[in-house]
């Protein structure tokens, strides 16, 4: 699995939402959706941004991103 799939899946059961109900808010089948999670495939930025909305993540957060700028 990748950074963001296990990041997803992590963020998605913390906020105690099921597969369907995201992939529903994304208007995507659940089967794609899984892929995201399985790390078969990776939504585009326009999907990544709505999962960020959806969950209330920044983007760094839901692509595993730990970066502290200076």
């Amino acid at each position: 699995m990748s950074q963001f799939s296990d990041s997803l899946k992590s963020i998605r059961k913390k906020s105690s939402k099921k597969q369907r109900e995201v992939a529903e808010y994304l208007g995507i089948n659940l089967r794609t959706y899984q892929n995201y999670e399985g790390g078969r495939s990776e939504p585009s930025i326009a999907q990544l941004i709505k999962l960020a909305d959806f969950f209330m993540v920044s983007l760094d957060e839901l692509v595993g991103r730990d970066w502290i700028g200076g």
